[in-house]
């Protein structure tokens, strides 16, 4: 597979050294001269000096055969044009940016670009899995059909403590699909009852998962 990595920081060094040692084909274009001669004396021949956002450089670089490009620059904007540029253009793909400001996420998947990676997003998640009584764990999005899998642990003071699922009134069309119960794995039915500190894994719309946390959680 051949991989183009716009970026040659930190996250762009690291990437291209993983994919390598991985047997991957892997093109680094960076458009600092100091960076670019590190990242040859530490992989050898596989940096390009360019700027990424510019078609030419992609042309170079040969963006034509690429079958992923993913941006990783630090500026949000520059690594938009680089994968739009890449998806129409040159019709990679795949397409991945790394985004600094988590509110620019919509926006991206807006435009077309395949998949986002956030650190802010990702550090996240970390924090909301060592409070899993206040908030709920995001475990997968499904951004094109606006659902996502998330799991939280049920307050003791959630009115949905004692009642069988067929009389909670979930938001929308949240469905429970598990539920751990001490070691204990449950698939529920209509009939199961929740109780409180069981930690349940739902499927709900992007726009309900507050309201579903308050169900839930407070």
């Amino acid at each position: 597979m051949y991989v183009i990595v716009a970026g040659g920081g930190k996250v762009g060094f690291y990437l291209a050294r993983a994919l390598l040692n991985e047997g991957h084909e892997v093109l680094v274009v960076e458009q600092n001269k100091r960076k670019s001669a590190s990242i040859s004396e530490e992989l050898g021949s596989v940096v390009m000096l360019g700027n990424a956002d510019e078609a030419r450089t992609l042309e170079e670089a040969g963006a034509n055969r690429a079958h992923v490009v993913v941006a990783v620059t630090g500026d949000d904007e520059d690594n938009l044009v680089i994968c739009q540029v890449a998806k129409h253009k040159f019709k990679v793909d795949r397409t991945i940016a790394r985004i600094n400001n988590p509110k620019n996420e919509a926006i991206f998947k807006l435009l077309g670009i395949d998949a986002t990676v956030s650190s802010t997003n990702l550090i996240l998640a970390q924090i909301e899995q060592e409070l899993p009584s206040q908030a709920l764990i995001h475990h997968l999005l499904l951004q094109n059909v606006g659902l996502e899998l998330v799991e939280g642990v049920v307050s003791s003071n959630s009115p949905v403590v004692g009642k069988p699922l067929k009389d909670v009134k979930l938001p929308g069309n949240t469905k429970i699909i598990l539920m751990m119960r001490g070691q204990d794995a449950i698939v529920p039915t209509g009939s199961t009852e929740i109780e409180a500190l069981d930690s349940v894994m739902a499927v709900t719309k992007i726009e309900l998962e507050s309201e579903l946390r308050q169900l839930l959680l407070d």
